[in-house]
């Protein structure tokens, strides 16, 4: 009786780790600001001609038939969305709607005292822990207790002190750093 009891409290603190990080993730997606390298599938219903791929260039533009250079950086997926309805609506269709999906997100970059520095596709749910073991593992001389993170969307912050288990964001520039002894 006290294993079955002690397997089921085991199972629920399991499902409640997962379903806080879904929401997490969820919050995360919802709040995502896009920016240059993120690649978008934009379905506009009922116009094959205007859905399609499309890739955010360096200065966070694309251009989709119709609309020429869509500012996409710094924008949200439904600030985005209903930029795209405000361009079609007036001159080319009549009630658009649009849906969007991140298909592939920028990479993240990771330097200092790791086994390979340079970028890395970014994956959902991933750790500064994952991303260093990606990487090559720490050095002999790295600090393992925390990593220096600059984030993509706020260019004028200072870098923040994060921890090992908390999460990368797409376009994250990660430092791990030396140790002094």
């Amino acid at each position: 009786m006290i294993r079955y009891f002690r397997s089921l409290c085991i199972l629920f603190a399991v499902l409640l780790v997962s379903a806080t990080h879904a929401a997490e993730n969820d919050q995360t997606r919802a709040n995502y600001q896009l920016g240059p390298g993120d690649k978008l599938s934009i379905t506009v219903f009922k116009q094959d001609d205007l859905s399609g791929e499309y890739t955010i260039n360096g200065s966070g533009r694309f251009a989709m038939p119709f609309i020429d250079g869509i500012q996409a950086g710094g924008l949200t997926i439904p600030e985005l969305s209903d930029v795209i309805v405000s361009k079609l609506k007036p001159d080319y269709l009549l009630n658009p709607r649009v849906s969007i999906e991140v298909l592939n997100f920028r990479p993240y970059y990771i330097i200092g005292e790791i086994g390979s520095s340079g970028s890395y596709p970014f994956v959902e749910g991933i750790s500064y822990l994952n991303a260093v073991a990606i990487a090559g593992g720490f050095s002999y001389r790295a600090r393992k207790k925390y990593v220096m993170v600059k984030r993509s969307e706020d260019v004028e912050a200072e870098e923040l002190k994060l921890q090992l288990n908390d999460f990368v964001r797409p376009g994250d520039i990660i430092r791990v750093t030396e140790r002094l002894f």
